[in-house]
């Protein structure tokens, strides 16, 4: 029966003759996703997926790795991150062009990890840097809570932490429908999207099965040609309206909102995430007094571009040229969720 319904969504996307239309994949992971599974491939001509700002190493700002490599070298921190990290250019140098200085530079796959090297590791100070959406902050906040139980003072996050609404509200009118992330919704719930649809913006919630890809595709088309602002759910075995009430709820505790800047969107009110003021021992620009870093991208590079959905990273002039995955001039070529990863991964 799976297999039928499987077919049946298949049909709709191949036969679709209605009127052109665009869909953002706000994951980086969707991107990847349907490139693998060769569903781009089943679409039509007048249906384009184009990518949106969902990687979060990406949307990164270079600002932020110029704070780290400056903590790194400057202030002779350890800095615990995620390894896509290590390679996403700044201004003047990546992290990995700080540790060839000399700069510690430790990959971890969690905060706990992080939390854990400075419990080991007294003799250290330790930041880690804590960037992505509503799916890895809570934990973050878990690491921090940590910290304060085991009661070190050598631990604390370079947070740029974001939120989507604030994007969503960015990128309004620049795609006919959002495939919604399904691991962001799943912390959230789905109450956000549901709002949106009275402001004329449409949607549909996808899982990362080709099952759930080509479902939520298909249920985009026909919505779509009804001529109404829509949102379904798609991947109702992981999201649910509400959401995880007990991460929203570890979130609020320690992080609040503040303005954040968004590689290729520029600053978004009430966009990021801060830590409150009684955590503010953990929190590595107070701690360490970090002064005001204006980065500077590569202007070769059109990566804020590819995130805003204006360009496909194929119509940059250094993609694949100048710029690869061994040696990457934006963020969008490094990140396994990256589109640019993705277009040169796959041939495109």
């Amino acid at each position: 029966m799976g297999e039928e319904k499987k077919k049946t969504a298949k049909e709709i996307i191949e036969t679709y003759d209605g009127p052109p239309l665009r869909i953002m994949e706000v994951c980086g992971t969707h991107t990847h996703e349907n490139f693998r599974l060769g569903i781009r491939k089943l679409l039509p001509e007048q249906v384009e997926l184009i990518s949106g700002p969902g990687c979060p190493v990406c949307v990164t700002p270079v600002g932020f790795i110029d704070e780290a490599v400056y903590l790194a070298l400057e202030r002779g921190v350890t800095i615990c991150t995620f390894g896509d990290l290590v390679r996403v250019p700044g201004t003047e140098m990546s992290l990995a062009g700080a540790r060839a200085k000399g700069a510690k530079i430790h990959i971890v796959y969690s905060p706990a990890d992080a939390e854990k090297y400075a419990v080991e590791h007294p003799e250290e100070q330790v930041v880690f840097l804590s960037v992505g959406f509503e799916t890895t902050t809570p934990a973050g906040c878990l690491s921090v809570k940590q910290a304060k139980k085991d009661g070190i003072q050598n631990y604390s996050l370079l947070v740029a932490n974001k939120t989507m609404p604030g994007a969503y509200a960015a990128l309004k009118g620049s795609a006919d429908v959002f495939l919604y992330p399904g691991h962001v919704n799943a912390i959230t719930g789905t109450e956000l999207c549901e709002s949106l649809v009275q402001e004329g913006v449409s949607g549909v919630v996808a899982g990362f099965t080709a099952k759930e890809l080509l479902t939520a595709l298909a249920v985009s088309l026909v919505k779509y040609q009804e001529g109404k602002p829509f949102f379904v759910n798609c991947y109702p075995r992981v999201v649910t309206r509400e959401g995880s009430r007990e991460a929203q709820a570890l979130v609020a505790e320690l992080m609040e909102s503040c303005d954040s800047e968004w590689r290729g969107l520029g600053v978004i009110p009430d966009s990021g995430l801060q830590l409150k003021e009684e955590w503010q021992d953990y929190d590595a620009r107070k701690k360490y007094q970090i002064p005001k870093i204006e980065g500077k991208p590569n202007p070769a590079c059109r990566c804020g571009d590819v995130l805003q959905g204006k360009c496909k990273p194929s119509d940059c002039k250094v993609f694949a040229k100048g710029c690869t995955p061994q040696h990457p001039i934006g963020a969008c070529m490094v990140s396994n969720e990256g589109a640019c990863s993705a277009f040169y991964m796959y041939g495109i």
